[in-house]
């Protein structure tokens, strides 16, 4: 009798001690995807204007993954084009709020991004027959829209129980530079992944710094470039939605040009795909299943009197004076931490915002909620400097101030309580 007594007792402490052991954290998490390919004959974004694709090479996605705890949710909303501006975010959001209530999602929670494809379509207005032209077929951003709040709303419906797990790790010293100021570069990779509760990947999020423009300037067919690569790899061996979020990508963080194949593109993306895969086998699940999300609304000035131009022509689609409405980001989901930022900015920032962060893994959303081309150092801006490209960096920047007032928002996020 008392030694069943004594066997009892032993094993609810057995199974109270389990239950106080640090479990892999719970979240509800869903994740959807569509194509956006253009129509052939559209403007094709980068590089030189007046260009029209001529045909379809791999699709290019928009997709969606929704993160939600009892208290709390985010959406990430990535596209392959060379990056949207802040009102068609509004415009998102708007639809998203009419396809789910706002009780349940708030759709000031959700983070755009953009891959920054240069065989992606001219959603920006400046790639268009000519410089006081519009490149944007706005039958085409209507479409998007819709796709891209459709995408989110069936990422809501599909949400289950999921875990999440962190890894990162560095890449892309044989191809990868920095080609104006080489010794200054972050070539860290973040990851993400969420698994349901069978250990199958609901989806994967990678955050790497590198324009993908392999096939710049010299294809005609629509395409995600190297990005395609990491797809392909990821959804081979993963499965799942497989995001690619882009990094600080300013002041010219490209790829090596030595052969501008689409083979080529795929093979850079595929061993972007391997390192990621290889992350994830040492891989940490997170024991937190908190969620916390800060964003801010401000402006940044616009002394670059192009742009002033340019919105007053009506080729950019948004009001642009001596400043300009924008927005960032600043979160966290479990231990990994986010800022995103609304342009092309220099690593600098980067490694500047990373320092902000107390926790891992460390990740910085370039052309993330905007895309107000490159954002600077004020070096750049300076008549005697010895920084290379700066005439056409500095051209395709709205002004000197923007970093720096970026950065003094950034940290106003990341030091309110």
């Amino acid at each position: 009798m008392y030694t069943r007594y004594f066997v009892s007792i032993l094993v609810v402490l057995v199974f109270a001690s389990c239950k106080d052991q640090k479990k892999p954290s719970s979240f509800l998490v869903g994740a959807a995807s569509h194509t956006i390919n253009p129509a052939v004959g559209a403007f094709i974004a980068g590089d030189k204007q007046d260009r029209h694709f001529t045909g379809i090479h791999d699709s290019l996605f928009v997709k969606a993954v929704v993160i939600s705890n009892s208290k709390e949710q985010v959406a990430f909303l990535t596209f392959d084009c060379i990056g949207l501006l802040y009102p068609t975010l509004l415009e998102i959001r708007k639809q998203v709020a009419s396809k789910i209530s706002t009780n349940e999602f708030n759709p000031s929670n959700i983070v755009m991004s953009s891959t920054h494809t240069h065989s992606g379509p001219d959603v920006v207005g400046i790639w268009g027959p000519d410089q006081m032209t519009s490149g944007v077929d706005s039958l085409y951003m209507k479409a998007l829209v819709e796709k891209a709040a459709a995408t989110i709303e069936a990422a809501w419906a599909t949400k289950q129980p999921a875990t999440l797990h962190y890894a990162d790790t560095n890449f892309g010293e044989e191809w990868v530079y920095n080609i104006s100021e080489p010794e200054e570069l972050d070539r860290s990779v973040s990851v993400l992944q969420f698994k349901d509760l069978a250990g199958k990947s609901i989806a994967t999020l990678t955050n790497f710094a590198c324009h993908p423009t392999i096939m710049d300037g010299t294809n005609s067919l629509v395409s995600s470039d190297y990005v395609l690569g990491l797809y392909k790899q990821l959804n081979e061996s993963q499965g799942g939605e497989n995001l690619f979020l882009n990094g600080a990508i300013g002041g010219w963080v490209q790829p090596e040009y030595e052969e501008k194949t689409f083979k080529r593109a795929e093979l850079r993306g595929r061993q972007l795909g391997v390192a990621v895969e290889e992350a994830l086998k040492l891989s940490t699940a997170s024991v937190s299943s908190d969620i916390n999300f800060k964003s801010k609304t401000f402006y940044l000035p616009v002394s670059n009197v192009g742009f002033h131009q340019l919105s007053q022509a009506g080729v950019i689609d948004r009001q642009i004076t001596d400043s300009v409405l924008t927005e960032v980001a600043w979160f966290s989901i479990g231990k990994a931490q986010f800022v995103t930022h609304p342009g092309e900015t220099v690593p600098a920032f980067s490694l500047q915002s990373k320092k902000l962060m107390k926790t891992s893994p460390k990740f910085v959303i370039g052309l993330g909620m905007d895309a107000l081309g490159y954002i600077l150092k004020p070096t750049f801006f300076e008549g005697d400097t010895t920084i290379k490209h700066t005439e056409y960096l500095t051209g395709m920047s709205i002004g000197k101030e923007a970093g720096p007032i970026l950065m003094k928002a950034i940290e106003s996020l990341a030091t309110e309580k």
